[in-house]
């Protein structure tokens, strides 16, 4: 098992981040040419400021190896209980299959209980069958059936 450190992500790992979601990027974004890893920053920045989501990295040393994106959602389902969504959850390739993954998912779940939690939910593209099998090991039933409309 690799000594792996979970954290909030800063700019420095910016590049890293960008690197590892565009390596396993699927379906419409599969094999498109993204622009310059430093377009992303206003994005980053606003997940960075935004107070109902973080994103974090795996770092093994210095090197970013992994990441998630977290979000709080609040409702009124489950005595309004806030539920958790996990969002761009990526083990970088040559790092798969090591226990990063797991470490990652169980870091998320930690956070999601100290918030008071109702469940953790995500979303995996249904290309992706490694995945699927992941988080079925992990005790994620695939309970709902999803949808999506790209605007872009």
């Amino acid at each position: 098992m690799p000594d792996i450190q979970i954290q909030k992500a800063n700019a420095d790992h910016l590049e890293a981040i960008v690197a590892i979601i565009n390596a396993g990027a699927t379906s419409v974004r599969k094999d498109k040419k993204f622009a310059n890893w430093q377009d992303y920053r206003p994005s980053f920045e606003a997940l960075q400021n935004a107070p109902e989501m973080d994103i974090y990295v795996a770092l093994e040393g210095e090197e970013v190896v992994g990441t998630f994106q977290i979000h709080f959602l609040k409702g009124l389902a489950f005595q309004g209980r806030p539920r958790v969504e996990l969002e761009s959850v990526h083990v970088r390739r040559d790092q798969q299959c090591k226990g990063i993954g797991r470490i990652m998912m169980d870091y998320a779940e930690d956070l999601a209980k100290e918030a008071g939690a109702c469940m953790v939910q995500l979303t995996s593209n249904k290309e992706r069958e490694g995945s699927h099998h992941f988080y079925g090991r992990l005790g994620y039933d695939q309970s709902h059936l999803g949808y999506k409309k790209m605007l872009v």
